[in-house]
């Protein structure tokens, strides 16, 4: 067997087969499996994202509030 040959193989049965062994173990269909992955992977990016707009928000809206004001001492 080539190398290139072995390396494909290898990859072939411990690599790119994760959602069907673990739909294996688990019971459950394949397909069942690789949406949730899918889905989880869209929630993650999108959660993310809200975080990010909300922190980026309340920091400007803290900027606004809390301006620097002079003392009276300073009249």
């Amino acid at each position: 067997m080539s190398r290139f040959s072995s390396v494909r193989h290898f990859f072939g049965k411990y690599g790119f087969a994760v959602s069907t062994r673990l739909a294996d173990s688990l019971g459950m269909k394949v397909k069942s499996v690789r949406l949730f992955f899918i889905y989880a992977s869209f929630t993650t990016i999108v959660g993310g994202f809200i975080i990010y707009l909300t922190l980026a928000f309340w920091i400007r809206l803290k900027d606004m509030v809390y301006t620097k004001r002079s003392s009276v001492f300073d009249l």
